[in-house]
């Protein structure tokens, strides 16, 4: 008997057997995830990122 549970050989033989719930969630997930990333930064946190570049650019020492 192996180690390996039933349900993951059998997805491993199908080539990731898309009825298994592991698989769905997964693809699922990386649909979620590739959609957030398309997503436009919001102008608020753009507007922070530039509030933090000034201040360290303003307590950087100049050479």
């Amino acid at each position: 008997m192996s180690d390996i549970p039933e349900n993951q050989r059998r997805a491993g033989r199908a080539g990731g057997n898309i009825a298994d719930p592991n698989n769905q969630i997964a693809h699922k997930l990386k649909a979620l995830y590739s959609s957030v990333e398309q997503e436009p930064i919001p102008d608020m946190f753009l507007d922070l990122l530039e509030k933090l570049d000034r201040a360290e650019r303003a307590d950087k020492p100049q050479l």
